[in-house]
């Protein structure tokens, strides 16, 4: 065999593979939503669930699962932040930050399930907080934390040396370079990698479960008291999320139309996490092309 023909098989091989993989992931998403977009009505976005009646809608669930989202995204992106731009600019290279990073990549694998089980232990038993949108997104922060600074980190890290030299030869500091050069040259970067660990945050449910809780309590829209329980913005109330709402009505089957509300709140989840990954890139691109003038 010729070395031209065998490289033509290879490709063809990798495009074979490639087409697999695409293959499987439209079916999978055509599936979904060929079930789910029909159950779509004005009532079904606007309404409560009912567990024992026919005609339940994911109000309720929706709204917890953006408030839990930004919730998380308000405690761990500074968080993330600052252990990103310490890793990447201020850490020696040392033993020490060896083992943080390892660290990290051991965390970022942790199944969301041991982070819930810790949570619980933690949050809702030892610090007594409950089952609460507050246990919720702190055990989402520990979560979403290892993979968030190293993403940004990684953002960071790819800006030139020749940036950070410059800087330093205009007679900045290393935390005005930091501030006034590197972080704009890596926001594309930061805010991509931001939004899809959003999607990833829309998506969990294994982690509150045991920390949010399963139990949508009824709430007031026009009651903006947080100190109350119908409040929507309460973060010491239960808060059942969509993701959540999906596996509890496939388990306990107790809401007669169950399937159909599970088919629509999964079109709506994959809907939503897709939309953070074109938001994510668009974004990205959009910022990019401001900063570099292209």
């Amino acid at each position: 065999m010729t070395p031209k023909k065998a490289d033509k098989i290879a490709v063809n091989v990798l495009y074979g593979l490639s087409g697999i993989i695409v293959l499987i992931l439209a079916s999978l998403l055509t599936y979904i939503l060929v079930r789910g977009v029909p159950q779509f009505s004005i009532e079904f976005f606007t309404q409560p669930a009912k567990t024992f009646e026919v005609g339940g809608g994911i109000i309720i669930q929706l709204y917890n699962s953006f408030y839990l989202l930004l919730l998380t995204l308000l405690i761990s992106t500074p968080v993330a932040m600052g252990a990103a731009i310490y890793l990447s600019v201020y850490a020696p290279q040392n033993s020490f930050t060896t083992f943080v990073r390892t660290a990290i990549e051991v965390l970022s694998s942790l199944p969301s399930i041991v982070v819930g089980l810790f949570g619980f232990l933690m949050f809702v038993v030892q610090f007594k907080l409950g089952f609460s949108i507050l246990s919720g997104a702190l055990a989402l922060m520990i979560f979403n934390l290892p993979l968030l600074t190293r993403t940004i980190e990684d953002s960071l890290t790819a800006i030139p040396s020749s940036q950070r030299e410059g800087g330093l030869a205009l007679g900045l500091s290393k935390w005005e370079t930091v501030t006034r050069i590197i972080l704009p040259a890596a926001m594309p970067g930061i805010i991509t990698g931001v939004i899809l660990s959003a999607g990833r945050i829309f998506g969990e449910a294994a982690a509150l479960i045991y920390t949010a809780g399963q139990s949508a309590p009824a709430l007031d829209f026009t009651n903006w008291n947080p100190m109350s329980i119908t409040s929507p913005l309460n973060i010491m109330r239960p808060a059942e999320t969509l993701a959540v709402h999906i596996w509890k009505i496939n388990s306990e089957g107790l809401m007669p139309d169950g399937p159909d509300v599970s088919a629509g709140a999964s079109a709506v989840l994959i809907l939503a996490v897709l939309s953070f990954n074109l938001l994510a890139r668009y974004l990205g691109k959009k910022i990019q092309k401001k900063i570099t003038s292209a």
